[in-house]
């Protein structure tokens, strides 16, 4: 190995439980790689971490959860910052480089209830709780009959919300809740036909300058090929179709043979218009996939509801 073993890395992360559980995760990874390497973490509060009374579209979008860990980048504070791949803005600045995307957790939604096992079960005005306008537009095109609100606060924070009875379930990401030794409460996990997931989520992504090639060598063990050519593709859809949390909008690429499937769909948040489409295509381009599934779906309707939402 011609690259010079790091002497120390310091990781910048939410203070989150599941973010810091996604840091130590990548720490423990690494000390295991660079054994004589000294490996810290650097906890930070983020504005989204703050920002708890309002839903994220309206307050300025994932990159609320990005900045203070990029701050630390370039103050060199930090050498890389760690993210669930969902939160990481669909356009990064000049000076950050994604230099590393990780084995991909399940990338799937999953239903959380105390009272039923099922969406279908969940009687007429029954309250489902989510966080995203992804996950609403999909619940109320499919299950019109359901109260859908508002549901915002960390993982723990959710769970106690259902569990104080607010709400009768909550949709949230399998993955965090399989990391956080949670599994046992997902009643079931949501097929990609029912909810469509986000782009990227399920995946960590490793953030660092882009001037700083040295970081990019010493994270290239942990970047899982894969995993990074499936976000890819489903970044490019949400990135061409001006993809944030103000968009309710899927994207979700899989592996099969050598090849790449990728669904996508862009929708009115109360559900009532939907454009959806699926192609296939070369695992060595992921981003022309991605180029032309948003196309696909601008052709099928997509522009329409776009402009209507102002993107």
């Amino acid at each position: 190995m011609n690259q010079p073993q790091p002497e120390r890395i310091v990781i910048a992360t939410r203070e989150s439980r599941l973010a810091l559980w996604q840091a130590e995760h990548v720490r423990d990874r690494l000390r295991a790689l660079y054994p004589r390497c000294s490996v810290e973490l650097l906890g930070m509060t983020t504005r989204g971490d703050q920002i708890l009374d309002r839903p994220l579209a309206k307050v300025g979008g994932k990159g609320l959860f990005v900045k203070e860990l990029e701050t630390a980048l370039l103050d060199r504070r930090a050498d890389i910052a760690v993210h669930s791949m969902k939160d990481v803005p669909m356009v990064m600045e000049p000076e950050f480089a994604l230099v590393a995307v990780s084995a991909r957790e399940n990338p799937l939604d999953a239903l959380v209830s105390n009272r039923y096992a099922s969406l279908e079960e969940i009687p007429p005005g029954g309250v489902v709780g989510t966080s995203s306008l992804r996950r609403e537009s999909q619940l109320r095109a499919r299950f019109p009959s359901l109260a859908v609100t508002s549901l915002r606060g960390n993982l723990d924070t959710r769970l106690r919300k259902l569990d104080e009875g607010q709400y009768d379930a909550i949709i949230l990401a399998a993955a965090g809740l399989t990391r956080l030794g949670l599994a046992a409460r997902i009643r079931g996990v949501l097929p990609a036909e029912l909810s469509l997931p986000a782009a990227g989520q399920g995946a960590l992504g490793i953030e660092a300058l882009a001037s700083r090639p040295e970081v990019a060598a010493w994270m290239a063990p942990l970047a899982d090929a894969g995993s990074a050519a499936c976000v890819r593709a489903e970044r490019a859809v949400s990135r061409a179709l001006a993809g944030s949390c103000e968009v309710p909008l899927g994207a979700f690429a899989e592996t099969e043979g050598g090849r790449l499937r990728l669904r996508g769909f862009v929708a009115a948040p109360d559900g009532s218009r939907m454009a959806s489409a699926e192609l296939r295509g070369d695992l060595a381009d992921p981003e022309a996939l991605g180029q032309s599934l948003a196309d696909e779906l601008r052709a099928r309707g997509a522009e329409e509801i776009l402009a209507a939402l102002g993107g």
